[in-house]
């Protein structure tokens, strides 16, 4: 098999696929975000994850920075609108300290007061700074307009509220969301799988098999908003966008092929080509589709000379009206699908981010799939799926916009 799953007997699941390397990545994802948060909590998610690391029961914040430092490791998180992630890279000999330090900080931090009001200062500087970045901060602002709390809300939170929370505050939130049925172990490396799971069932349970009992707001009705605001930039800064699908939703690799054609990590997407090679118009410009549970987003991002915004809006739409009202040539297409089959392999090589996939991808779907799989829905797709995807996500009727200026 090409990885192996195991349910722990508190529920937690592992799964390992097996490469023969001489580091391994292992972490925990988490069913918890910010999308998670009551009205009076907004940061509180990521609070938490940047708090996991100040101290458990048995150790204090300084013994979990150097436990695997030490040895060569890292050790390390993140916090997303559905997720929180904390993962580690460690030599193979070293991977049972890996296992033992995240379930430790994941099912012992004490949250201890002290260290709360240290790191309130932190996070809020951190926030400062990301308000610092128009060409960051215009996707939170956008997803405030397209979605309605608690979804739309920046991850950060907000300085108000942070400096209100407590050891109490963090310790009920994790204590509704740190749930072992909510959260997958992941694995990728040399390691056999009977002294994994042993590792696992000594170290990741907790003896808790509570069930998740809240569930998540789903977004309101989306109505369309145009928004311009008036900043200290050097730049014009402008994102548009749409509600788009979920990560069921059976076109979401077609919307995938397509915004990859239309703003990807390619020089020869047609928004970098049109507006920046063709024009001289933009350094920046991206698009970006985002599936989450229940929903999902669709964004274009650039940032340009004001004099120049109105010629970039309008080749932006001429861009967007023709995937709408053009088939895609059949050998056209054929040259996008080749492209994002390779970008895919070549992500898959980056191992710290393939292993925090499987993670991913156990906990929202219950499977991984194989390269194979994904190949063959990519190569099924038709221009004329991709001009009714087209159609309905690139509606200029339905687009909400913001501009910084």
């Amino acid at each position: 098999m090409e990885y192996q799953i195991h349910t722990l007997s508190n529920g937690l699941r592992l799964i390992h696929k097996p490469d023969n390397m001489a580091v391994t990545y292992c972490g925990m994802v988490i069913n918890a975000g910010s999308r998670d948060e009551g009205v009076n909590e907004q940061g509180i998610a990521h609070f938490v994850e940047h708090l996991l690391f100040k101290g458990t029961n048995k150790r204090r914040s300084s013994h979990i920075i150097n436990r695997l430092e030490n040895v060569g490791g890292e050790l390390n998180a993140y916090t997303s609108k559905e997720e929180t992630v904390v993962y580690a890279t460690i030599l193979n000999e070293h991977l049972e300290k890996a296992v033992e330090l995240i379930g430790d900080i994941v099912f012992h931090s004490t949250f201890p007061q002290k260290e709360i009001d240290k790191e309130k200062v932190i996070i809020i500087d951190e926030i400062q700074s990301y308000n610092d970045s128009p060409s960051e901060l215009i996707y939170d602002d956008f997803e405030d307009i397209v979605f309605d709390y608690p979804i739309g809300h920046n991850i950060l939170g907000k300085p108000d509220l942070i400096e209100k929370f407590s050891s109490a505050d963090t310790k009920s939130f994790v204590d509704r969301f740190y749930l072992p049925g909510e959260m997958v172990f992941f694995v990728l490396g040399k390691i056999n799988d009977a002294k994994l799971i042993r590792w696992a069932e000594k170290y990741l349970v907790n003896g808790s098999d509570r069930q998740r009992i809240i569930d998540r707001t789903s977004p309101g009705l989306y109505v369309k908003e145009h928004q311009s605001i008036k900043k200290d930039t050097f730049q014009a800064h402008y994102i548009t966008g749409n509600r788009c699908f979920d990560i069921h939703h059976q076109d979401r690799i077609g919307m995938f092929l397509l915004n990859n054609m239309l703003g990807g990590p390619g020089m020869n997407s047609l928004l970098n080509l049109t507006l920046r090679e063709k024009n001289g118009l933009v350094y920046n410009v991206d698009s970006v589709f985002q599936p989450l549970t229940d929903t999902g987003i669709w964004t274009v991002y650039f940032g340009c000379d004001e004099s120049n915004f109105k010629k970039c809006e309008k080749l932006l739409f001429q861009v967007l009206r023709k995937l709408r009202d053009e088939k895609i040539a059949e050998n056209q297409l054929k040259k996008y699908k080749m492209q994002m089959l390779g970008q895919m392999a070549i992500s898959m090589e980056l191992k710290e981010n393939h292993a925090i996939g499987l993670g991913k991808s156990l906990l929202r779907y219950g499977k991984v799939d194989s390269m194979d799989v994904i190949k063959d829905e990519i190569m099924r797709m038709t221009s004329e799926k991709l001009q009714d995807i087209a159609r309905l996500v690139f509606d200029e009727n339905q687009l909400s916009s913001l501009k910084y200026f």
